[in-house]
């Protein structure tokens, strides 16, 4: 079976309908409160809480990823899993990254069978592209995941909550401790829709300040010696591109966002925490500047670049659903300006989320097709290496949706005919930049009409195609093989695409 976008569905599974016409799903999980002893929680190990919980084969267990590569809870639960030899396990992570070893053995072993992640990177997951995984692989975006909780589309039978500052009694943020990560935006779903919810810390204190984790929700408390590395919160992707070819790109998306008339006081926008979109936050800062005006909000995944803008004033407020590098975990923990969102009111899909209210997002890609389809999941040789986590959701929702990219990356074209993956929607994205030229998709004739007499360099993006294999000639096609491994699904939960065996 295929789905609106020409891609195999494997049977069983709803095809995608394309993201103007899904219906309002209404809740089917109630949020879950801890109705037990308040001052019994405080357990002594990962071990005991498999216990007292009688965690046994089959569960589903979930955590979060706002430690991102220095997170080490899923690594201690999966131990715990592995040690026990328990079989058929589910992760249902918001994301998964290289520092996860573990993981691999319980792929291999048959302890994990099934997995949930918005972006999944490392190890783990080239040995799901390459079978290991006995099960399958769904990948979501972060509001589909938040409203797959809450709607009970995904089921958690143990939350694991990793919280850098926790009382006896569970409540606590990110803002402070030894491994303080900032927002906790992808937690709270898991906190209020699991079965039973596990707080594991490495600071415990007497009291919180403005808990975003609550001790009603709580059903117990594990102290560890270490629940992660703040510094694994940061990458080498999180700071500008000092590449002359990403910095003209930037350039160029920041003059065409102010001709398209979306850089005026009080506008919204997210840029993303990429080397390229990065630099396009430096530029419009310096229209903002020139032309003394200031941002109404942004938000999505934050850096300092957005911290320093929110101090010196041109932006109003931040809406934070994850905080990408240290200064703007100090930032939401002291400016009262920077504010913590869950998941939910981030992307959910059928909430009044922030992404609907963005004036524009800029966007990467690994590859984007002749239709404006753009892959951000799995290399040109199947192997997984990233996700949707807000892509689909920020594209869906902006006015306008921006994909900045070189032309070639390592020596090979990001415009295909098709592309491997199909992350998010051609329908969705409006604008290609490349350093050399600007496509325009053919549906937005409101965005081709306001560029009327532009000295930008406005092309066809089948020109850019064209000029892309003049360069690199046509790469070698790479065929799918038979077994299905993984799908790709929509904000909604319907199928976008189909992964398959590397």
């Amino acid at each position: 079976m295929k789905n609106s976008l020409g891609r195999f569905v494997p049977e069983g599974f709803k095809p995608f309908l394309g993201s103007k016409e899904y219906l309002k799903h209404p809740r089917t999980t109630e949020k879950v409160i801890f109705s037990g002893n308040e001052g019994n929680k405080l357990l002594n190990s990962i071990s005991e809480v498999f216990d007292r919980l009688q965690i046994t084969d089959s569960m589903t267990l979930s955590f979060h990823h706002h430690l991102r590569n220095g997170d080490l809870v899923l690594n201690l639960v999966c131990e715990e899993i592995r040690k026990r030899g328990l079989k058929n396990m589910t992760i249902a992570a918001s994301s998964l990254f290289p520092n996860q070893r573990v993981l691999i053995d319980c792929i291999e072993n048959g302890n994990v069978t099934n997995i949930y992640a918005s972006y999944f990177n490392g190890g783990a997951a080239k040995a799901v592209s390459e079978g290991k995984l006995r099960g399958m692989l769904y990948m979501d975006t972060h509001g589909g995941r938040s409203r797959a909780i809450e709607s009970g589309d995904i089921k958690i039978d143990v939350a694991f909550i990793a919280l850098p500052a926790s009382t006896r009694e569970g409540n606590g943020n990110g803002y402070f401790g030894p491994s303080a990560c900032g927002s906790l935006g992808y937690a709270i779903a898991d906190m209020l829709y699991a079965k039973k919810k596990v707080v594991v810390t490495d600071h415990l204190v007497d009291s919180v300040q403005k808990p975003v984790i609550k001790a009603q929700h709580i059903d117990y408390v594990v102290v560890v010696n270490k629940i992660g590395d703040s510094g694994g919160i940061e990458s080498g992707t999180t700071r500008i591109t000092r590449d002359p070819v990403g910095l003209k790109i930037a350039e160029k998306t920041a003059v065409l966002l102010d001709e398209l008339g979306l850089l005026e006081d009080g506008f919204s926008m997210q840029t993303g925490a990429g080397g390229t979109t990065l630099a396009v936050t430096r530029f419009i800062k310096n229209i903002m500047l020139k032309k003394n005006i200031k941002a109404r909000f942004a938000s999505g995944g934050i850096t300092r670049y957005h911290a320093e803008m929110l101090a010196e004033g041109l932006i109003e407020k931040i809406y934070d659903v994850q905080c990408f590098d240290l200064a703007a975990v100090k930032s939401i923990s002291e400016n009262p300006n920077h504010i913590e969102i869950s998941a939910s009111q981030y992307a959910n899909p059928y909430e009044d989320a922030v992404v609907n209210k963005l004036d524009f997002v800029v966007l990467g890609a690994t590859e984007i097709d002749l239709n404006f389809n753009v892959n951000v999941t799995t290399a040109s040789t199947g192997l997984i290496m990233g996700g949707s986590g807000g892509h689909s959701d920020t594209a869906a929702g902006a006015k306008v949706t921006v994909i900045v990219t070189p032309l070639m990356k390592s020596r090979l074209p990001i415009i295909r005919p098709e592309i491997t993956t199909v992350t998010t929607p051609g329908e969705d994205v409006d604008v290609l930049v490349t350093e050399r030229g600007i496509a325009i998709n053919p549906r937005r004739v409101d965005l081709l009409e306001k560029l009327q007499g532009s000295k930008l360099k406005l092309v066809p993006i089948e020109e850019l195609f064209r000029l892309a294999l003049s360069y690199t000639g046509v790469p070698e096609e790479k065929k799918r093989s038979g077994r299905v491994i993984g799908v790709v699904r929509y904000r909604d939960q319907t199928i976008i695409d189909t992964l398959y065996q590397m």
